[in-house]
């Protein structure tokens, strides 16, 4: 069976994809920095009948993102990594000048210099999988200036231009950073507290990662919507 590992996967994108993966047959590794909520997805996504490893901790930790390949290693490999765990830098965002410096800091190790160092510590695997694949979750505020997005648009500009360098430097390997548009999760309800309008629930948008690994197009960025309008 193929094994992925999936970082923030106890609520909102990372557990949906986790459980289209799981009714899919895949193997998962699991992390998120909360271990109630990691174990509950957990036994949620075990019920499909799959091995499902999860393993609580933070992505800035070298040590646990070894443990985290190592665990997919145990599993037989790693096929797919999704670097979707994220911070924001400041909840509720806020503009520039008043951005705490060491809260862009955290945005860019989480975001950033996590996500690279678990690409690094997985390439091996990655590279010996018979269709191995990277997905960065990107955002819209990666490429488009919204006022108060600044310190977490910069870091997720930043993943997208490691994962741009990265499908160059790996062409053996996928590697696709996806903005999936808009989502009521609980990241965007920290970011924009006072926003209630309507939004999808992530499950709505994970078709297009399926979509990605189904038809395994060059790599690239992409944006979830056009891949859900093109089905």
């Amino acid at each position: 069976m193929p094994v992925a590992i999936i970082t923030g996967a106890s609520k909102g994108l990372g557990r949906a994809l986790g459980a289209a993966l799981a009714e899919r047959g895949w193997d998962l590794v699991l992390d998120a920095r909360t271990a109630g909520a990691l174990e509950e997805s957990a036994v949620d996504l075990s019920a499909y009948g799959t091995r499902v490893e999860a393993l609580p901790g933070d992505v800035t930790d070298a040590g646990h993102r070894a443990a985290l390949v190592a665990a997919a290693r145990k599993l037989g490999g790693v096929d797919l990594l999704v670097n979707n765990a994220s911070a924001l830098g400041a909840e509720p965002l806020v503009r520039l000048e008043e951005l705490v410096l060491d809260g862009l800091r955290r945005a860019l190790e989480v975001n950033v210099v996590a996500a690279l160092g678990l690409v690094q510590e997985a390439l091996p695997l990655l590279r010996a999988a018979r269709a191995g694949a990277v997905v960065a979750v990107s955002s819209d505020a990666a490429a488009e200036a919204y006022e108060t997005w600044g310190g977490y648009g910069a870091s997720k500009a930043a993943l997208d231009q490691l994962s741009a360098v990265l499908g160059e430097e790996e062409p053996g390997l996928r590697v696709w950073a996806v903005d999936p548009g808009d989502m009521g999760t609980d990241l965007y309800r920290a970011a924009v507290p006072d926003d209630d309008g309507p939004r999808p629930a992530p499950d709505r948008v994970v078709p297009a990662f399926l979509r990605l690994l189904d038809e395994r197009p060059a790599s690239g960025r992409y944006a979830a919507p056009p891949l859900l309008e093109q089905r």
